[in-house]
């Protein structure tokens, strides 16, 4: 099943992939990379109307999860940063919310 199809639950809350299984998801979220136990992607966009649509839209989408990502929204850009603080780093929740993420953009092309 693709990750953009799974939804976030206790249970995978508790799923710590090892490093084979976070670059085999990996490959369903391009751009994303691990950074010191998080999964970080910037989303570009051409004003702010659309970077504050894009940020409406995965704040529903964290509402909907009860996941929540840490934001930095700019201008034009939006950095998204996912982990799960009570596991300590990167568990499938937040692979499953950055595929959702991911779909969002996808489109919105």
């Amino acid at each position: 099943m693709r990750l953009a199809d799974q939804h976030c639950s206790p249970d995978t809350a508790r799923q710590t992939p090892d490093a084979r299984e976070m670059e085999r998801l990996l490959t369903e979220l391009p751009g994303w990379q691990i950074e010191d136990k998080t999964l970080v992607k910037t989303y570009r966009f051409s004003d702010y109307h659309r970077t504050m649509a894009f940020v409406n839209a995965l704040a529903w989408i964290a509402h909907q999860q009860d996941h929540h990502p840490d934001l930095s929204v700019h201008y034009n850009r939006v950095r998204v940063v996912w982990s799960t603080h009570d596991a300590g780093g990167l568990t499938l929740n937040d692979f499953i919310c950055a595929a959702r993420c991911q779909a969002l953009q996808a489109d919105a092309a």
